[in-house]
């Protein structure tokens, strides 16, 4: 198993010269903290994903969970890291202090969650879900339900999940059918059947605690109707005891990667004894529901820019010590071999990668920042501004790196060859894990729907028109930058041709309706998202250049050179792709439209 999984130095640079997390500290929500605080948690993160959970990511993929007896049985190490989360805060790491959590930013938790899931995706999650669901019932639960669960959750004691999907539904939450009947004592009777429920049931915790959706009888069709419980496996007595509250784990599913967490099929209320607890108003389920499924798109992303980050560097160590071949210029078969390191396609797979990886994180610690600043802003403008900004580059940080992730570990896999496709190397173990990805918290086609069809129109369009603004800043300062200003040049235009390729979609949607409108959003998210990370991109060149100008130590001056070179790859290979991109959104065949199903043969 490759020895580095994540780089501190990247985490140091995004942190600290892109985005200057430092000067949160002077807004009096983050003032107890400084920059030694955040290197200290930053490390120990490192420590914790190295010791913890590390060790056991081939054990997790190879010994999945099994139902046994009713029960799901995880790996015992399971228990374990919950505890050490719980204790050491991590899992609510970012929550007010009144709520038991430490008040961090959550760009620094959010980093350390990439910092797990790059050593351990699946070992991962169970933390994450917790930090979720506990975070939901701070925001809409009543203090009955924060004094029962909330302490459990934020410890590690007991499992958190989000229970949204049913067999009959899939993505389309309008359809449904889980019940919740009111009664007269406090809480409804929920019946149903859930799938795709992750970490909904296991032995390594003594309760878990499911954030379910609903329809109270006799609501409203549709997700007007929808509402939102609380549902554990085990309700809590008076007396404080754990009773069996009639949720029943029905299967485990057997997957393709990801193996560690599993991946339940739930029967609700078979016995008509399962009590559910309203969060929140009644048909407001969505609404609070949102809440979580947003948090869980960061983190999908978070996740799959920490398996690509360790794909890379199980590439870049195997590249590194894998003598094969000579140069093209060498071709005297008595001289020793070259590492293919210093093949030129090798260097295209391996900067292919980084530009994926560092450019996914770069857009991730954004959207972190927005979120701060959104909380600590002491005015309705900024706050408004900052919540749009991340409104609008949340489809792209869920979707980027999950889509383009598959492709770098692909590259990745390719790196090693032969070798690569066995599992002598994790990186086969990394491209199963990774793919879950685009299909989690919302498809990309959902994605790409909720991007084109209600985030650059949010608000009469000003959720695009302060992200252009910001975009904007970025390339006005990089023109000012003799070696970035190609490059700067480059973002302006492609920014340029977003705005027209947009309206020239808004159009479409006035004059063909919705149906061809969004037919092809997926391909606008991934034009949208090249351009993003090509900002993403511009920043760290900025950043880099200006530390390069100081005259750095050798070892220092290779770190920013080899960021100016990843910057300007992803300009070439990368970015350059959106010609493509664009010519097909202006095109007026609407070929996935017009396209029969009897045209599908079989």
């Amino acid at each position: 198993m490759a020895s580095k999984f994540v780089s501190k130095r990247n985490i140091d640079f995004l942190l600290y010269d892109v985005f200057n997390v430092d000067e949160l500290t002077r807004f009096d929500y983050y003032k107890e903290h400084n920059h030694k605080v955040f290197d200290m948690v930053v490390s120990s993160a490192v420590q914790l994903a190295k010791n913890l959970m590390r060790p056991i990511l081939e054990e997790m993929d190879v010994t999945p969970p099994e139902l046994v007896d009713g029960e799901v049985k995880v790996h015992p190490k399971v228990k374990e890291i919950m505890k050490e989360c719980g204790e050491g805060g991590w899992i609510a790491s970012n929550f007010p202090l009144e709520y038991g959590g430490d008040q961090f930013p959550l760009t620094l938790t959010n980093m350390s969650r990439f910092i797990f899931a790059a050593a351990n995706y699946s070992a991962s999650v169970y933390s994450d879900a917790n930090a979720g669901a506990a975070h939901l019932i701070i925001s809409f639960g009543d203090k009955a339900l924060q004094e029962t669960y909330l302490d459990k959750l934020i410890q590690g004691e007991w499992q958190g999940t989000m229970a949204l999907t049913e067999p009959q539904a899939g993505s389309s939450l309008s359809d449904i059918t889980t019940t919740a009947y009111p009664t007269d004592e406090g809480y409804y009777k929920i019946r149903g059947h859930k799938i795709f429920i992750s970490g909904g049931d296991h032995d390594a915790l003594d309760n878990i605690v499911h954030l379910m959706l609903a329809r109270i009888d006799g609501a409203p069709a549709g997700t007007k109707g929808i509402s939102l419980f609380v549902v554990p496996k085990k309700r809590v007595e008076p007396d404080g005891s754990l009773v069996f509250n009639d949720v029943v784990c029905s299967s485990v599913y057997h997957k393709l990667g990801y193996k560690g967490m599993p991946l339940t099929e739930l029967s609700i209320g078979e016995k008509n004894d399962c009590r559910g607890y309203l969060i929140g108003e009644p048909h407001k389920g969505l609404k609070c529901m949102f809440q979580m499924m947003n948090e869980a798109r960061i983190e999908v992303g978070l996740g799959a820019a920490g398996i690509a980050t360790a794909a890379y560097y199980a590439s870049l160590e195997y590249a590194k010590d894998r003598p094969q071949g000579r140069r093209i210029t060498e071709k005297d078969p008595t001289q020793p071999q070259t590492p293919i390191i210093n093949h030129a396609d090798v260097k295209r797979m391996l900067l292919l990668q980084r530009s994926i990886v560092e450019g996914s994180l770069s857009l991730l610690t954004q959207c972190g920042m927005y979120y701060d600043l959104a909380l600590v802003a002491d005015n309705e403008e900024d706050k408004e501004k900052y919540h749009l900004l991340l409104e609008i580059l949340t489809p792209i940080a869920k979707s980027f790196p999950s889509e383009m992730g598959v492709l770098s570990v692909s590259n990745g896999l390719q790196c090693f060859g032969g070798y690569g496709y066995c599992d002598d190397f994790p990186i086969e173990q990394y491209y199963r894990d990774i793919r879950i990805h685009p299909i989690h918290e919302g498809a990309t086609g959902i994605q790409a729907m909720d991007l084109l069809g209600r985030k650059v129109l949010m608000k009469n369009g000003k959720a695009s028109m302060f992200y252009n603004q910001e975009v904007q800043k970025t390339i006005d300062v990089a023109k000012g930058v003799k070696s970035l200003e190609p490059y700067a040049v480059r973002l302006d235009e492609a920014m340029h041709q977003l705005q027209q390729v947009t309206m020239h979609l808004l159009g479409v949607a006035q004059e063909d309706g919705p149906e061809v409108f969004l037919a092809d959003a997926s391909l606008y998210l991934e034009y949208f998202g090249r351009i993003a990370v090509g900002w993403q991109w511009l920043l760290q060149g900025i950043a880099a250049q200006t530390k390069l100008e100081k005259g750095p130590s050798k070892k220092e001056a290779d770190f920013y050179t080899g960021k100016v070179y990843t910057m300007q790859y992803y300009f070439h290979y990368e970015l350059s792709k959106i010609k493509g991109l664009s010519e097909r959104l202006m095109e007026k065949a609407h070929l996935c439209v017009d396209m029969q199903t009897d045209y599908f043969y079989d």
